[in-house]
């Protein structure tokens, strides 16, 4: 297991949490440059979303390119227990939780994400792979 590859892709999981956190909320949202999003959305990306529906490349970064400045100052998300999974040379597969907050309403998934290294992207890796599957809310 390569420890460094597991660093840079888990900082690549948080960092671009962070990204959406500033983009999609109104009085953040220029202070993101969204050619940050687009290095790190590898070519090939396809992403099963919570519903079950298979995105590609070009779908994710238009959905996200138009969600800019969709939500209010009470948006937020946040990632937790994230772990490596399977890992081979410059591949890994990654398992965290992001919880968000959003119009008052709590929602977590987990995740999958498979990652490629790429020189050009902001942390080292790419997004190749990404599935999303609904928790259900815990009760409080």
């Amino acid at each position: 297991m390569d420890g460094k590859l597991f660093s840079r892709a888990s900082a690549e999981v948080i960092d671009l949490h962070r990204f959406f956190a500033d983009w999609f909320v109104a009085a953040r949202a220029d202070r993101v440059h969204f050619g940050r999003f687009e290095a790190a959305m590898g070519e090939g990306l396809t992403m099963i979303a919570p519903t079950g529906q298979v995105l590609d490349r070009k779908a994710v970064v238009d959905h996200v390119r138009s969600s800019r400045a969709t939500c209010d100052d009470s948006f937020a998300i946040s990632i937790e227990d994230i772990k490596p999974g399977w890992q081979d040379g410059d591949t890994i597969v990654i398992l965290y939780v992001e919880a968000q907050l959003r119009g008052g309403k709590h929602s977590r998934r987990q995740s999958s994400a498979v990652f490629t290294t790429s020189s050009s992207a902001p942390n080292g890796v790419q997004w190749r792979h990404l599935h999303e599957t609904w928790l259900q809310v815990p009760e409080h």
